[in-house]
C-alpha cells in the first residue's frame, strides 16, 4: 500500500474518529471520546452518507451523454475513457471489484450506443502486480464482447487516469472523450483532466443514487455499509480540496 494511501485511511473518517474515540478514552477526554462516536453513528446513518454523495453527484448533468456536447473546434467526442476503481482477489486470482465492473458496464453499453473505441486506465494494486487496466480489458471482451483499443497501464490515482489517458488520446489524434465513471467521483475526475490541454472531459456518470429521504426512520438507522459511502463521499471532497490548494 502506498503512503499517499495509508494517510488516506487514517485521516479520513471512520478510522480517524475511531482513534479519536480510543485517544479520548485512554486520557480520559470524555467530550472527545463522545463527540467522535456521535459523529461514527452520524456517518453510519443512510440520511448522512447520502446526503454526503449527492452532495457531489449533484454537481453533475443527469441524462445520457450527448455527442453534440463536444468541444468548439472538434467534431466530437472519439473515445471513451473508463477509469478503473478498485479489485478483489478470489479462488481464481485477482479480478476486478464491484465499482470497477458497474464503470465496465457503463462502458460497454456506451460503446454500443455511441461505436467509439474505449481506453480503460488503471495500474496495479501493488508492485509487480496485474494493472487494472488489463482486468478491466479482459471483462470487456469476454463478459460484454467489447475491444478495447488503448490500455493505460501506469496510474495509481484519478490524476494520474487523467494524465496518463489524455496523452494517449492527444497521441491518436482524440480531441474530446467520455469519461465513464461514478457520479459522485465525476467532480474530483473532470477537475484532473481539465489540467491537461488537448482532450475535452465528457461527463458518462454511473449510477445516480436516490436522495436520503428525511421523513423516513429507515434514514436514522446506522448500518456498517454506510461506513464505506460516507468514506467514498470524504475522500473525494479531501481530494478536490487538495486539487484546489495546489492550483
Amino acid at each position: 500500500m502506498s503512503p499517499q494511501a495509508v494517510l488516506t485511511t487514517l485521516l479520513l473518517p471512520p478510522i480517524l474518529l475511531v482513534l479519536a474515540c480510543l485517544l479520548g478514552g485512554a486520557m480520559r477526554w470524555r467530550l472527545l471520546a463522545v463527540v467522535a462516536a456521535l459523529l461514527l453513528l452520524a456517518l453510519a446513518t443512510p440520511l448522512v452518507s447520502g446526503w454526503l454523495l449527492v452532495s457531489l453527484e449533484s454537481m453533475v448533468p443527469r441524462g445520457p451523454p450527448l455527442a453534440a456536447d463536444a468541444t468548439p473546434g472538434c467534431d466530437g467526442p472519439g473515445a471513451i475513457v473508463v477509469l478503473s476503481a478498485e479489485a478483489v482477489r478470489g479462488q481464481d486470482g485477482l479480478d476486478i471489484g464491484p465499482l470497477t465492473l458497474e464503470r465496465v458496464r457503463a462502458g460497454a453499453a456506451l460503446h454500443r450506443r455511441t461505436g467509439l473505441p474505449v481506453l480503460v486506465s488503471g495500474g496495479p494494486m501493488e508492485p509487480g502486480g496485474t494493472p487494472l487496466a488489463e482486468l478491466m480489458r479482459r471483462s470487456l471482451a469476454q463478459e460484454f464482447g467489447v475491444p478495447t483499443r488503448w490500455i493505460e497501464t501506469r496510474a495509481a490515482d484519478t490524476a494520474q487516469n487523467a494524465a496518463f489517458s489524455v496523452a494517449m488520446l492527444r497521441d491518436a489524434g482524440v480531441c474530446a472523450a467520455y469519461v465513464v465513471t461514478h457520479a459522485w467521483h465525476l467532480p474530483r475526475t473532470l477537475e484532473a483532466f481539465a489540467r491537461h490541454p488537448g482532450v475535452r472531459a465528457l461527463p458518462a456518470p454511473v449510477r445516480f443514487r436516490r436522495p436520503p429521504e428525511a421523513d423516513r426512520l429507515s434514514e436514522y438507522l446506522p448500518r456498517a455499509d454506510r461506513w464505506t459511502e460516507s468514506w467514498l463521499a470524504l475522500r473525494e471532497w479531501a481530494g478536490r480540496l487538495v486539487y484546489a490548494v495546489r492550483g
